[in-house]
């Protein structure tokens, strides 16, 4: 095995030592000579070893600077290893390229301009994503709420919409899924306490709406195909990211980008109220926006914020995540969320109940806030809170109850799902085959049947388990508080679940599974920086 020595270790030897490693005769191809050398400058049989032939690493710089030469993805992907033999990786790779070439320039002219910008982005971004992942990744953190959504025509009932994340985010996707078919020891899933309660759930809702699709329960099986598609892409998400998070200096990045993000969508919303906009909405909503998107999206954001504020080992960095917590509490009062209201204080109780620090000056701060709600909410927030109770008067089983015309609605939705669901108690009626129904866990038992509904409360167990364990066994005060911060966000949006989509919401759920994906490998990151 040829050895070499760096310039630091050559300055170990004096002149008159002989280096401990018998010199290569160049005319005999590189044999060894059998005979010891001295220090820079002297020839050792017939070749002639000088430090400034090294680098840093000990590596010659010839061996480098041709290296340099090879794009960074092609690097030790030789198309031919020694003779004779080629490396059909590096083969596949390509023809995966011309392949996608051809597929856009064959459909250059069919596609709408705006479809064909989301692909080009897309193959931007998979080309991103052979050189650097992380980058990637930042990328699609940063199109989480700030891409613009791309109507889907032809698709009956409410409208399914894909946005320039979308085509970001599979464009990243496949490129990871092509780089763990060429390389395979990059692996294609690595091992988290939410693979099988996952896969168990994507597997329901697959069988079971094809189930729905030929017997006739799914009328509009294109609708049902896109559905499937973003809960898969949810999936995908979180394994995407736990395959490559590396070190916990990568978390800091993420999780500063995601910082940055809901600063930017947070002054969006200042601009809105000074604007007298009725429901503050995230940027590129559509004409009628999605206040209560905004409001689940600000309750998870509020908690993860807060989490680092009680844990954050730097002082800055604790002052910058608690002003931006404050910095949330306007637009998310403007949204006028009913439910995101509903569900602020168990996400906030879950922080007293599970912090080690400051808890009573947090239990202080909750009950001040109960106390003075009527004095310092503003008139609109006081005027939709008070409004959920006024109007037509609704029957709740054994209740009787005026609500306003959207409780009022769900309450009427979530009666039609117990009398149909009566007729495909196990199974459903398949993925959009009850229509729109606004809450989780009133539309899985419809769709999925009571099987499936034991199978996302399983998810949603061992989600909570797994982050709970995540955050009791690790000892790095960062990770503590982002971990407490995604639990009680996780709470929040569970209580959410009960009046809206919660866990279907695209710009809910992507943030949330990526940040899943990062809690999850915690500890996986703490075991690798000790043993480095």
């Amino acid at each position: 095995m040829r050895l070499f020595l760096s310039y630091r270790n050559l300055n170990k030897f004096n002149s008159d030592r002989p280096l401990p490693f018998p010199a290569r005769d160049p005319a005999r191809g590189g044999v060894p000579t059998g005979r010891g050398g001295s220090r820079s400058g002297t020839a050792i049989g017939t070749e002639t070893i000088r430090p400034s032939l090294f680098d840093k690493r000990g590596c010659p710089k010839e061996d480098r600077a041709r290296a340099k030469r090879v794009p960074i993805w092609l690097r030790g992907k030789r198309l031919i290893k020694e003779p004779g033999q080629i490396n059909m990786r590096a083969i596949l790779l390509f023809l995966l390229i011309i392949l996608l070439a051809l597929f856009i320039g064959s459909n250059v002219v069919k596609l709408p301009p705006r479809i064909m910008i989301g692909l080009a982005c897309g193959v931007i971004i998979g080309i991103i994503t052979l050189v650097r992942t992380d980058i990637a990744l930042g990328i699609i953190i940063f199109s989480m709420l700030l891409s613009p959504e791309l109507a889907v025509a032809g698709v009956p009932g409410r409208a399914v919409v894909i946005r320039i994340e979308d085509f970001l985010l599979i464009g990243v996707i496949f490129t990871w899924l092509a780089k763990t078919a060429i390389n395979k020891e990059l692996g294609l899933l690595v091992r988290t306490p939410l693979n099988l309660p996952i896969i168990a759930y994507i597997s329901v809702c697959v069988l079971f709406t094809l189930k729905g699709v030929i017997i006739g329960d799914v009328a509009y099986p294109k609708k049902s195909l896109f559905y499937l598609l973003k809960y898969s892409e949810y999936f995908l998400l979180y394994f995407l990211v736990a395959n490559n998070i590396r070190t916990k200096k990568e978390v800091k990045n993420f999780l500063f980008i995601f910082l940055i993000v809901c600063f930017i969508i947070c002054l969006y919303g200042y601009f809105q109220i000074a604007q007298g906009v009725t429901r503050v909405t995230a940027p590129f909503e559509g004409p009628k926006g999605e206040p209560n998107t905004l409001g689940g999206y600000l309750l998870f954001m509020f908690a993860i914020a807060s989490g680092l504020t009680l844990y954050n080992p730097s002082r800055m960095g604790r002052r910058w995540s608690g002003a931006l917590a404050c910095f949330m509490i306007p637009p998310f009062l403007f949204t006028l969320s009913r439910g995101s209201f509903l569900a602020f204080p168990f996400m906030f109780l879950t922080l007293i109940l599970l912090t080690r620090e400051k808890r009573l000056i947090l239990t202080i701060i909750l009950v001040s806030l109960l106390i003075l709600s009527p004095i310092i909410l503003p008139q609109s927030v006081k005027a939709r809170i008070v409004s959920t109770f006024r109007g037509e008067v609704h029957t709740i089983g054994p209740f009787q109850a005026p609500l306003a015309t959207s409780a009022g609605a769900r309450v009427e939705s979530w009666k039609y799902v117990f009398r149909i669901w009566r007729e495909r108690p196990l199974s459903g009626y398949g993925i959009t085959g009850l229509g729109f129904i606004d809450s989780q866990f009133m539309r899985t038992i419809g769709e999925l049947g009571l099987i499936g509904l034991l199978v996302f409360i399983w998810l949603l167990v061992a989600i909570f388990r797994s982050s709970l364990r995540v955050y009791r066994r690790i000892e790095d005060r960062f990770s503590q508080g982002l971990t407490l911060g995604f639990i009680s966000g996780f709470i929040g949006l569970v209580i959410l679940s009960i009046t809206a989509n919660a866990f279907i919401i695209v710009r809910i759920m992507e943030p949330f599974w990526f940040i899943a994906a990062i809690v999850m490998m915690l500890p996986k990151l703490g075991e690798e920086e000790h043993l480095v």
